[in-house]
């Protein structure tokens, strides 16, 4: 037993002994470095990108929690900077897109509301956030506001006499009713005759009359049931498909200056509230097809143009068809940049119409109008 005991005392002793060197010798290579050597070799990329998201986590982390020595340096209240409760809460819930966090400000102005309230009507932030990639919006626990004086009935017909002006909160525009938007900006989608007119008739190689393309289909034994129209304004394209084939189309729109998501869905359609670069939000291959409008033009960004034509063909099936509706660009752009970005999905050009945009952006700039009909190959 003393022999044990003995022994154990030794290797504890020896150990002891080991770790004294041990933290010696690495004080002693702190204190005196050893030189780097010149050829010694980088560190690799997946390294590198490894440090750059824990350091940009890192930042995030101490940007959005700030910790309890900050509140307690203010006599006990938050700081200025502090985050919203509600927002921290629901990052807990959900993950918020990244591009939020590049206007915190503005995300947290959003979740500055009191829970279980009336909503702050802030329908220009959310469309400020939105249109700056910061979409989906986190959840809020308040009452979004509605029209004091709903009209008892609604439109049952997609192209009704009138659209009701009661059935939208219009402190935040600048015209009052949707008579005001016709009469004083004619060209921005609440003239729903003049609307419908452009879409069913012909008057120039840029045109695609809606009654044509659905011959093109049939003829090609395409079976047009659902669409989706990216940009459509009002949705007067979903409103003629509805009122003439009995198609289905989602329409994608925002309420920039305009109350476009509500003049949608007060004609019996769908309005989807979602920006450009949003992944649209359906499943793959269940469309057959989509329509760009003239919000896709040469403004959009070349990488979230890219994007957004091959989310396209996710959602297309096999047979399904993209259609550019008056797309313009520079000609030079359409020839080197956008030309060659479409012709990589491989499709099969149905239509493809290019005529000079003749307004005086268009002659100061040289752009021209495309409009193109495309078929996804059935393989795909």
């Amino acid at each position: 037993m003393v022999f044990t005991m003995s022994l154990n005392l030794f290797l504890l002793m020896a150990m002891v002994t080991t770790n004294i060197f041990s933290l010696y010798h690495l004080s002693s290579n702190l204190q005196f470095p050893k030189p780097t050597s010149l050829t010694h070799s980088p560190i690799p990329d997946h390294r590198l990108l490894q440090l750059h998201t824990i350091r940009a986590t890192i930042n995030h982390l101490t940007r959005h929690y700030p910790s309890s020595d900050a509140a307690s340096t203010n006599g006990g209240k938050p700081s200025s900077a502090a985050v919203p409760r509600d927002l921290l809460l629901y990052s807990r819930l959900s993950s918020i897109a990244s591009s939020c966090h590049n206007h915190v400000d503005l995300l947290h102005k959003y979740m500055s509301y009191t829970p279980f309230s009336i909503c702050p009507h802030d329908s220009d932030l959310q469309e400020t956030l939105i249109l700056n990639g910061c979409h989906p919006l986190p959840r809020r626990r308040c009452f979004s506001k509605t029209p004091s004086k709903p009209p008892p009935s609604l439109p049952l017909h997609p192209f009704p006499i009138f659209l009701p002006d009661s059935s939208v909160i219009w402190s935040k525009y600048a015209c009052k009713s949707f008579t005001c938007l016709s009469e004083k900006q004619p060209n921005i989608g609440f003239d729903l005759k003049k609307q419908r007119e452009s879409l069913v008739t012909f008057s120039s190689e840029l045109d695609l009359p809606i009654p044509q393309f659905m011959q093109i289909a049939k003829l090609a034994n395409s079976v047009i049931r659902i669409g989706i129209d990216i940009g459509g304004g009002t949705g007067t394209f979903a409103a003629v498909m509805k009122e003439l084939y009995n198609v289905t189309v989602l329409t994608t729109t925002m309420n920039i200056n305009a109350p476009y998501n509500e003049a949608v869905a007060l004609r019996g359609l769908v309005p989807l509230h979602v920006p450009l670069q949003q992944r649209l939000p359906v499943f793959d291959g269940v469309v057959d097809l989509v329509r760009c409008g003239r919000a896709v033009n040469r403004w959009i960004p070349l990488v979230v143009m890219e994007f957004m034509l091959y989310d396209v063909d996710r959602v297309l099936r096999g047979g399904g068809y993209l259609w550019l509706d008056r797309f313009f660009s520079r000609r030079e752009d359409l020839e080197k940049v956008f030309g060659p970005m479409i012709g990589k999905l491989g499709y099969k050009k149905v239509k493809w119409s290019v005529a000079n945009k003749t307004d005086s952006s268009g002659l100061k700039h040289e752009e021209v109008y495309l409009t193109a009909l495309l078929q996804k190959p059935a393989s795909k």
